[in-house]
């Protein structure tokens, strides 16, 4: 909530929303956190007022996210910390699709971190003053 963000988790996830380990990492923040679960992505999808304003992250794409020109109400989507986005998406939606540089010999960054770069990369140009 630092960010005034709202938080999407979509499909099956992989850790539990009241595991005291989610719990921990939220810290004393978590309570502040506008949060919601879909069963699957059409659910979310049709939450999105305009489909241009989605922007897919993926370390297989040609664009870099800087290059984007954020606007207030964008979504940023994130994959599976270890599988990245489906890549039928990835197709459907290409020319939305960006990367952050991976200059360093690993694949990917942490999708935490990941995130965060973002979010604060689409702040910084809204000149959000947190």
């Amino acid at each position: 909530m630092a960010a005034k963000c709202r938080l999407h988790l979509v499909g099956k996830l992989g850790f539990e929303i009241n595991d005291k380990n989610l719990k921990r990492a939220g810290l004393d923040y978590w309570t502040h956190l506008e949060w919601f679960q879909h069963e699957q992505f059409e659910d979310w999808w049709k939450l999105v007022p305009d489909p241009s304003r989605v922007f897919y992250f993926s370390t297989k794409a040609d664009h870099l996210y800087s290059e984007v020109t954020y606007q207030a109400g964008d979504w940023l989507v994130f994959g599976k910390e270890t599988k990245g986005l489906d890549p039928d998406i990835l197709r459907k939606y290409w020319s939305q699709t960006v990367k952050m540089p991976q200059p360093g010999p690993v694949r990917s960054l942490n999708l935490a971190t990941t995130v965060a770069v973002a979010v604060y990369e689409g702040l910084r140009q809204l000149k959000v003053d947190l």
